[in-house]
């Protein structure tokens, strides 16, 4: 794994305690937002003042081991990337299901089912890697960052609500988000590290002066308790068939948001990533569900991976796992700090707005970076394209998506998991036909370099290869062709075969005519010079060094080369 250069801290570095506590709180003032979720479903499941104040206690604990167990690096749990759950839309629309239906009992004990079905999931993801190739983990993580956009643009401007945003939130918004981009584009050292931090804290301060923060908010904060230690007399549990099938649907749409997650962790932590490791993956979802198992028996709802606490630490530069400890920590402590808690639950709307909308701006990027690493062709294309449209569909028409049964609502209730799902499903339509091998036939009296060239781009396009593969693949063969063709030593055209998967491109040069020396060590610049010979040892030294594998047979007058590239 190599470090980015725009990363301050990796995922393996120690930062100091003071940058690690510090970029701890900017994600606890972030992530806390969140907890209006388990809010929402205690009082749909009409649960006592008193005892919503133990469930919102209780969820902090929720989120604080959320927060770490994606970080873990040994043994089967843990994607080990600073990448932690939180309260999600994912598993709401199910919970509120249960809490009109049943009781909080039957929240939590639905919510604990659902963990099971998600770590079930977990262990099938390395046999599905075919399926879900790297320009799809791009569409996830751009939709990731166009769903934090969204909200934060209506969060800014007040959509959705009685009245939207005025001179007064827009203020607001605009100073914090552009103290945020400053401190970012222009400030260097821990001052572009905090900078989320920093515009948070310029916007309570606007907040306050502009009443948008207003008197009986922070009477709230200096009326609660300093410390008080949550019960968990409201902890019980209870099962529903019928609500197998909603809760089911939302742990697989909770699976796929977090391989989209941990992708986007992936790519931004290692300069030369290239595909989704699946293995890292499926330990990060079997995190995620041990954070919905361990959330439903502290007696809350469901979480999720959270893309916004991803964005922030990809435009802070802070990605090291070490500050999910102090995320982790600093939960622990708030769960017996009312006083502490209440203010970062009432930040205000328009200061939240403009911290997703800053950290879905660069999980945006970090997508179509994805995307285009890879040769696409019409098929590729518009798997992107329809499912992207899909996603798109969801936010710009909720009203339409909200008349579908309720047993699908947990696939359409956000943008991104439908547009997966979508994408998903039209890969598999679209396999159909794709040959993984082709074959080109080369006439010696007609060899045409360009020919082999479009060979390799257009099969490239169809398989979806990474364009650098591709590159090295195309100078391979055209030189490995010239160099036969200049020895004379063919008699007869050159079968090409190229082979495709995920993981292995293979090219096979086949010909009647002796064996193609492919040296190990490079011939001295005198050989080179004095002789034809020492020219073609030279060619198939750099043939040698451009694959990962290469091989030179001969048997019955046939000869072989083969070209392996790792993908």
């Amino acid at each position: 794994m190599k470090r980015p250069p725009n990363l301050a801290y990796g995922v393996d570095d120690l930062p100091p305690t003071g940058v690690t506590l510090l970029s701890g709180v900017q994600h606890v003032a972030l992530l806390s937002t969140f907890l209006i979720f388990p809010l929402l479903v205690g009082r749909e499941a009409n649960v006592p003042a008193p005892q919503i104040l133990d469930v919102l206690s209780l969820s902090m604990m929720a989120m604080s081991v959320a927060a770490i167990l994606p970080a873990l690096t040994r043994g089967p749990i843990g994607a080990g990337f600073l990448c932690p759950a939180v309260f999600s839309v994912t598993y709401i629309g199910p919970s509120l299901l249960a809490a009109r239906t049943g009781s909080l009992a039957l929240v939590v004990g639905m919510t604990i089912f659902a963990g099971f079905v998600e770590a079930g999931l977990s262990r099938l993801l390395r046999h599905l890697r075919a399926f879900f190739p790297s320009e799809i983990a791009g569409l996830v993580v751009a939709m990731l960052g166009v769903t934090n956009g969204a909200i934060g643009i209506r969060y800014l401007l007040g959509v959705g609500l009685p009245e939207p945003a005025g001179a007064r939130e827009l203020a607001v918004g605009a100073i914090s988000l552009g103290t945020m981009l400053a401190l970012n584009v222009w400030a260097g050292g821990s001052i572009r590290v905090l900078c989320v931090l920093f515009g948070g804290l310029v916007g309570y301060a606007a907040a306050a002066l502009t009443g948008i923060l207003t008197a009986s908010e922070v009477h709230r904060v200096v009326t609660a308790p300093l410390i008080a230690i949550p019960s968990f007399g409201h902890v019980e549990w209870s099962f529903d068939v019928a609500l197998v099938a909603p809760f089911a649907v939302g742990a697989l749409a909770a699976c796929l948001k977090t391989i989209g997650v941990v992708t986007t962790c992936q790519k931004i932590n290692d300069a030369d990533w290239v595909r989704p490791d699946m293995r890292s993956i499926s330990k990060g979802v079997l995190a995620d569900a041990l954070g919905t198992v361990t959330a439903g028996l502290l007696g809350t709802v469901g979480v999720n991976s959270s893309p916004s606490a991803v964005g922030m630490a990809s435009a802070t530069g802070v990605t090291s796992r070490r500050v999910a400890w102090a995320i982790g920590g600093i939960f622990f402590v708030l769960t017996f700090l009312p006083k502490a808690a209440s203010v970062l639950a009432i930040m205000p709307r328009p200061v939240l707005g403009a911290i997703l909308l800053f950290a879905g701006c660069f999980v945006f990027v970090n997508g179509l970076e994805i995307v285009t690493s890879r040769l696409l062709d019409a098929r590729r294309t518009l798997v992107i394209g329809l499912s992207f449209m899909a996603g798109l569909a969801v936010d710009l028409f909720p009203g339409y998506f909200a008349t579908l049964p309720s047993r699908l609502q947990p696939l359409v209730s956000s943008s991104l998991v439908f547009s997966m799902l979508s994408a998903m499903m039209l890969n598999l339509v679209f396999r159909l036909g794709v040959r993984r091998t082709q074959r080109l036939i080369v006439d010696p009296d007609r060899f045409d370099p360009v020919a082999i060239e479009e060979f390799m781009e257009t099969q490239g396009a169809v398989w979806g290869a990474r364009r650098d593969v591709i590159d090295r693949a195309r100078f391979n063969l055209t030189q490995s062709v010239e160099t036969i063709m200049d020895s004379g030593g063919a008699t007869g055209p050159l079968e090409i075969t190229a082979s495709f998967d995920e993981f292995n491109l293979d090219l096979r040069v086949s010909y009647t005519g002796p064996a193609l020396e492919l040296p190990v060590k490079r011939p001295t610049n005198q050989e080179i010079m004095e002789s034809d010979e020492g020219q073609r040892r030279l060619a198939g030294f750099m043939l040698r060094r451009y694959a990962d594998r290469v091989q030179s047979t001969y048997h019955a007058g046939r000869s072989t080369i083969l070209f392996h590239f790792d993908h």
